[in-house]
C-alpha cells in the first residue's frame, strides 16, 4: 500500500480521501504498468475500464452529462492522475486525455454539443483529443497556420496538426484553426471534428519513448458544420487556454505519481541490496540522495495541491499552475534519475520499473507548455502589477 499520508493536509476534503484511497486499490488491481505491443488496443481498454468503473466522471464536467460534479474538481483531477501515474504511465494517460480532449466542451460547449459529446467520454464509449499544436506552432500558438474559412453552413478547414494525443484512435478531435478576425492569437476559432469527416486523415503516426498513441492529422478540405464551433468565432485561443488552465496543474500532479513510484522503488532497492557487508542503504551516501529525493516530491506537492485547491476556490491560478507544473516535472526528473542510479546497471535494464519512468517522465518537461514557457508565464505574471501600474 503507497504512503498516502499527505492526504491529512488541509488542502483535501474527506472525499479526496476516500477517492485517492479507492483509485490507489482499483489502480492495483486494473492498470499494471507494463503494458504490451498493441498500445493502441490497451489504451482503448484502459479508457473503457475507467469510464466503467466510475472514474472519468471526474473529468467532465455537468451532472447531466455524466461529471461527477456541475464543475470539474480540479483536487480529484490531480489525485487520480498522481495515482494512476503512480502505478502506470499509460493509465494516466488515458484518463488525461479524455479530459483534455472533452474539456473546451466542458466549459464552451452547447447544450447540444455537450449532449452529443461528454456522455460517451465519461462513460469510457468515446476517445476525446485535443489538436492545437502544429509542426510550427506549439509553444507560440500565434504562429498557427492550420485555416479555416466559412462557406455556407460550414467550415472549410485546411493544413496540419502533430504531436497529438490519442491521433489515430480517437473518435473527435477538438481542433483550433485560425479563421482571421484578427491577427495572432485573436483569430483563431476552435472546432469539434468527428474522426470519420472526409478531409481528415491521419497523416503520420509518431512513436516516441514513452510509448502512447500520437499523430500527425491532416486536413484537406475537411467540411464542418458550424454548428460544431466552439464558443464565438475569433475566440479559440481563449477557449484553449482555459481548457489548459484546468489540466495544467494535474501535469504536475502526474509527474509527482511517477516520482513517487521511483522512491518507492528505491527504497525497496536501497533496503535489500546487498553490499560491502550491510545493505545499501547503510551509505551516507545513499541516505543524503534519498533524503533530497523525498523533500523534492514534497516540495513539489505542496504546490501542485496548492495550485489545485486554489483553482477549486474560484481564484485564477496562471502563476501558481506554472509554478506547480515547472516544478514538480523539474524535480519529477531528478529524482527518477537518482533512482535509476540507486538501481546501477538495473536500472537501465529495458522494461525495469524505473527504466520505464525515466522514459515516461520527459516528456511531461515538455508538453502542455516546456519548463522555458512556464517560466516566462511566472515572470509575466510577477511583473503584471508593475505594469499594469505604469499603463
Amino acid at each position: 500500500m503507497a504512503d498516502l499520508s499527505y492526504l491529512e493536509w488541509p488542502f483535501f476534503e474527506p472525499r479526496h480521501r476516500e477517492l485517492a484511497v479507492a483509485l490507489d486499490a482499483w489502480a492495483g488491481a486494473h492498470a499494471g504498468a507494463a503494458h504490451g505491443p498493441d498500445v493502441d488496443a490497451e489504451c482503448r481498454a484502459l479508457v473503457r475500464a475507467l469510464g466503467r468503473d466510475g472514474w472519468l466522471r471526474h473529468a467532465v464536467a455537468g451532472t447531466a452529462h455524466g461529471g461527477m460534479g456541475e464543475v470539474i474538481d480540479t483536487r480529484a483531477v490531480c489525485l487520480i492522475r498522481e495515482t494512476l501515474a503512480r502505478h502506470s504511465g499509460l493509465a494516466d494517460f488515458a484518463f488525461a486525455m479524455q479530459g483534455l480532449g472533452s474539456g473546451a466542451i466542458s466549459l464552451h460547449g452547447t447544450p447540444a454539443q455537450r449532449d452529443r459529446y461528454l456522455a460517451p467520454v465519461a462513460a469510457g464509449e468515446a476517445i476525446a483529443a485535443f489538436a492545437l499544436s502544429e509542426p510550427e506552432a506549439g509553444s507560440d500558438v500565434a504562429a498557427m497556420a492550420c485555416a479555416a474559412r466559412a462557406e455556407g453552413d460550414d467550415y472549410i478547414l485546411d493544413g496540419e496538426k502533430t504531436w497529438i494525443s490519442n491521433g489515430g484512435i480517437a473518435d473527435f478531435y477538438v481542433v483550433f484553426a485560425r479563421t482571421g478576425e484578427a491577427p495572432g492569437a485573436r483569430g483563431i476559432t476552435a472546432f469539434i471534428v468527428d474522426a470519420d469527416t472526409p478531409g481528415l486523415e491521419i497523416a503520420e503516426r509518431i512513436e516516441v519513448i514513452a510509448p502512447h498513441p500520437l499523430a500527425r492529422l491532416r486536413f484537406d478540405a475537411c467540411r464542418v458544420p458550424a454548428s460544431r464551433r466552439l464558443g464565438a468565432a475569433g475566440e479559440g485561443f481563449k477557449v484553449a487556454m482555459r481548457t489548459l488552465d484546468v489540466f495544467r496543474t494535474s501535469v504536475a500532479a502526474a509527474a509527482l505519481g511517477f516520482a513517487r513510484r521511483a522512491l518507492d522503488e528505491a527504497l525497496a532497492r536501497a533496503t535489500t541490496r546487498r553490499m560491502f557487508g550491510g545493505v545499501l542503504a547503510d551509505f551516507q551516501l545513499t541516505q543524503s540522495k534519498l533524503a533530497r529525493m523525498a523533500t523534492a516530491i514534497d516540495s513539489a506537492a505542496l504546490l501542485t495541491y496548492r495550485a489545485a485547491w486554489q483553482r477549486d476556490r474560484g481564484n485564477r491560478v496562471t502563476r501558481e499552475a506554472a509554478m506547480a507544473k515547472m516544478t514538480a516535472t523539474e524535480n519529477a526528473q531528478r529524482v527518477i534519475d537518482d533512482a535509476v542510479q540507486l538501481f546501477g546497471g538495473l536500472g537501465v535494464v529495458s522494461g525495469q520499473p524505473v527504466e520505464r519512468l525515466y522514459r515516461d517522465i520527459r516528456a511531461l518537461r515538455i508538453y502542455e507548455g516546456a519548463t522555458e514557457v512556464q517560466q516566462l508565464i511566472i515572470a509575466r505574471e510577477l511583473l503584471r502589477p508593475a505594469e499594469d501600474a505604469r499603463a
